[in-house]
């Protein structure tokens, strides 16, 4: 027996205790219905610019990642889901949505130019932060074909659109580009040498890895590495024409388009594939170093690495999660369950209750009941927490003579008795303000 096990030799082992592991979290309704609300005014949104739902597997060949995002990434290497499963190949959890879009071009051949949206789980094994889990979700668009800087704006903007139909307004834009494979390189190799001689300034944990990925120190959080960066060479000094040009096309469309940004020299994110644009939507209304709500760019790359032909890529992921907590922080976009129809209370058995709601929910009404032939008052009671706007009560005497009680639970209006045939009928009319249909 292990150490702390509860079970004897041969015994199963103690059941897990009841509730989510480390990092995970549960949405339960009403909450859900803010969900399911943020989704589909993103779905709205991004489906009237020709962005079309894509699906792709929770759990993808290690080697999507390992090829698309890079085995030096931080997310891949330290971060990653990775497991062998009972065929002995080496599986993960998706930790981003990005590589597997980019894995479903290559595999199926779309047409380009293909625009795809997703909402996803994602899974890291990191630290818990706020807004932030283990398992957290995104929404995001995947744009692919097309090398066009206006591309970048409408990727950019549609992400700006969405969290301003929110109703947040305390979101920052931070936006740079980080060149392509003329320019890159030098550039990377510019910063190594700037920081090999400020190697002593460095935090420690890049004092001793600031020559694998150079590029990563300027996005360090840390104060040694922000001061001794302060004067770091920029990238945007060095990039190629092409780039340069490329860049500007992206910063005249947005001004443009009113987008408001500022330009962020140390904004390289956090994959290896990011190419040209970046960007990155911050929350100020959540008061912290963790005010990341979402971000992107290009990765003109990525295709081609994971076996397809050259093609170039730019895309988004916002976290929902974070999103959320930026709206709660800014007492926007509240969202109340949509409320049902009726509720029907019956006391006679639950016949009638069964019927009723079939034949409301058949209607195009919303429609519950109690069950377990629970009281009156603990129907009623069930009834008000449903939120539902009329209740249809069927006891005794309505029983005996045919007949419906409807009574308004949420605004002001008169009982009324209608014979079982005209039910629908009269939830009807009710619905419809100052309506009602005349007493039999």
């Amino acid at each position: 027996m292990t150490a702390g096990s509860s079970s004897a030799p041969g015994q199963s082992p103690a059941p897990a205790p009841a509730r989510t592991p480390k990092g995970m979290h549960d949405v339960l309704w009403p909450e859900s219905a803010r969900w399911e609300a943020v989704v589909a005014r993103f779905a709205d949104l991004v489906g009237s610019a020709g962005y079309g739902l894509t699906v792709t597997p929770i759990l993808e060949h290690a080697g999507v990642f390992l090829r698309g995002i890079g085995e030096g990434s931080e997310v891949v290497g330290k971060e990653m889901y990775v497991f062998e499963d009972r065929d002995g190949q080496l599986m993960a959890l998706r930790p981003e949505g990005t590589a597997p879009i980019a894995r479903a071009f290559v595999q199926h051949h779309p047409v380009p130019p293909w625009k795809a949206w997703y909402v996803a789980p994602s899974f890291r094994h990191e630290n818990p932060q706020q807004g932030r889990y283990r398992q957290h979700h995104q929404l995001g668009v995947e744009a692919l074909g097309p090398s066009d800087a206006d591309l970048d704006v409408e990727v950019v903007s549609l992400a700006h659109d969405f969290f301003a139909g929110l109703g947040l307004r305390e979101v920052t834009l931070k936006l740079h580009s980080m060149g392509d494979g003329v320019c890159k390189p030098g550039y990377v190799a510019l910063l190594g040498a700037f920081l090999a001689e400020r190697a002593d300034q460095l935090c420690p944990a890049h004092r001793a890895r600031h020559l694998e990925n150079p590029l990563r120190v300027l996005d360090c959080k840390t104060s040694e590495c922000r001061a001794a960066t302060a004067d770091a060479p920029r990238f945007l000094d060095h990039l190629c024409d092409a780039c340069a040009a490329h860049f500007a096309r992206v910063r005249s469309g947005l001004d443009a388009l009113g987008v408001v940004y500022t330009i962020d020299h140390r904004l390289v994110r956090g994959f290896d594939y990011y190419t040209r644009t970046t960007f990155e939507f911050s929350s100020d209304a959540l008061g912290s170093a963790q005010n990341g709500i979402g971000g992107g760019g290009r990765y003109d790359g990525m295709v081609e690495l994971l076996g397809g032909p050259p093609t170039p890529g730019i895309g988004f992921g916002l976290g929902i999660e974070r999103i959320l907590l930026a709206c709660d922080a800014e007492g926007a976009f509240p969202v109340d369950p949509t409320p049902l129809d009726a509720f029907v209370v019956d006391t006679t058995g639950g016949t009638a209750a069964r019927d009723l709601t079939a034949a409301l929910r058949d209607a195009g009404f919303s429609a519950d009941r109690a069950f377990d032939d629970r009281s009156m008052k603990a129907q009623f009671k069930a009834a008000d927490r449903s939120g539902a706007r009329w209740v249809l009560v069927v006891g005794p005497d309505e029983a005996a003579s045919g007949t419906v009680s409807l009574r308004p639970l949420r605004d002001a209006g008169d009982q009324r008795t209608v014979p079982v045939a005209d039910v629908v009928a009269a939830v009807r009319a009710a619905t419809r303000p100052g309506a009602f249909p005349d007493a039999p």
